[in-house]
């Protein structure tokens, strides 16, 4: 065997080993990153490493062949570095956008009687103190964004003796709230009014719905910061999520193309959304425009990618308060910002009540009217200091005004 062709041999396996090696680890270190171990977007930088680990050998390679074979090889070398390094540099602008995501609000912050709890605290002693056995009697759940507010609720009357550990107040989402509360794993829940598929799942469960306003809020729709709009008509949010409008510059933008974010069917916002939206139909998102939660456990919800063509929605309070993402404006509508004052005095046109939400059989009486600290906690809440909490935490009480503050 010729001595090139043995040095070309050896070249050729010197790069399959070098391969072999760095293939490896690139997957042991997918698998760190996965388990939490570092950011896992660091592995976009292993395949870099590795074709660099390959340039020498495979330049010996072309520098042994005849010149016409090692310039195609070459090229064709050049070729797959400058994909890769396409595909590196999208994912670290990928990785580095803003996101919106209804688990980032760390919720733990709010859990009461934890000695750094958010929840907030009445300046006077509570109306209502409820004991270990009236709390054993009250299994609560709710959305996301209404945890800070019902959280308070059970910071202010349970009793602190009843631990974390023991508590069954729950915060799983709208979506599996609504589930649990059919399903009577939960006698109250915090949310939004229900979607018609929601309503229509409890009707078939032989359950029918009883909703006690017990606040008022702003549905929201946002935007990248950078993005020259600043507000919207009602109209305009339709026809985007018709798809009659695809392109910013049709509304005062960039010569962009739209990309509109949904969520999950039964979430909150989505049925917000639909309402707003009055039977006209929604286009269908891009698989990865549309957040999912098939029906069960949701740990993870809406993550809105934070791209500059980008449009998501949400609720005021929980897009200004609790996530405070400076990378994310939220719109005005029909000329009017999305506050607290707009809220109450109706100016904002999408501000909606919130509800605790109970169930029984069809036919029957809400339960509040026999379990004794349901009723109890329920006219608490609706009470001066309950309302008070509401306005505390940062929603508008049902009065609407200031004084409750």
């Amino acid at each position: 065997m010729g001595e090139k062709v043995k040095k070309l041999l050896s070249s050729i396996l010197q790069s399959v080993l070098i391969l072999v090696v760095l293939g490896g680890v690139v997957f042991i270190l997918f698998l760190m990153g996965n388990f939490g171990a570092f950011p896992i977007y660091i592995t976009r930088v292993i395949p870099v490493i590795g074709f660099f680990g390959v340039l020498a050998p495979v330049l010996t390679i072309c520098w042994d062949l005849p010149p016409k074979w090692g310039k195609r090889i070459g090229g064709m070398f050049l070729c797959v570095l400058l994909c890769a390094a396409v595909y590196v540099g999208n994912g670290f602008y990928a990785d580095s956008l803003a996101t919106l995501d209804d688990r980032d609000a760390l919720l733990y912050q709010y859990e009461p009687f934890r000695f750094d709890s958010k929840s907030v605290l009445l300046d006077e002693p509570s109306t209502l103190q409820l004991d270990i056995s009236d709390v054993q009697d009250l299994r609560i759940d709710g959305a996301t964004a209404l945890y800070p507010v019902y959280a308070s609720f059970v910071q202010n009357t349970w009793p602190e003796k009843y631990t974390l550990a023991q508590s069954t107040v729950a915060c799983t989402s709208t979506v599996e709230a609504y589930q649990n509360l059919i399903k009577g794993k939960a006698n109250m829940i915090f949310a939004a009014a229900p979607s018609e598929a929601q309503i229509e799942m409890a009707e078939k469960a032989g359950v029918e719905f009883h909703l006690t306003p017990i606040g008022r809020e702003a549905f929201v729709f946002f935007v990248n910061r950078k993005n020259p709009v600043e507000g919207l008509t009602v109209e305009q949010i339709q026809a985007i999520y018709t798809g009659d409008i695809t392109n910013w510059k049709e509304v005062g933008g960039k010569r962009q193309s739209i990309r509109p974010f949904q969520r999950d069917e039964g979430s909150g916002s989505q049925s917000a959304l639909l309402r707003l939206m009055e039977g006209l139909p929604l286009i269908e998102p891009e698989e990865e425009d549309r957040i999912e939660g098939m029906g069960g456990i949701i740990r993870e919800v809406a993550s809105y990618r934070n791209y500059q063509n980008a449009i998501g929605f949400s609720f005021r309070y929980y897009s200004t308060e609790m996530l405070q993402n400076g990378d994310i404006k939220l719109l005005a509508l029909n000329g009017v910002a999305p506050t607290k004052e707009t809220i109450r005095d109706d100016s904002y046109p999408i501000s909606s009540y919130f509800y605790a939400v109970t169930a029984s059989p069809i036919g029957e009486s809400a339960p509040e009217e026999s379990n004794v600290a349901l009723a109890a906690f329920l006219d608490w809440i609706l009470s001066d200091q309950g309302q008070k909490i509401i306005e505390k935490v940062g929603y508008v009480s049902l009065n609407g005004t200031s004084n409750a503050e």
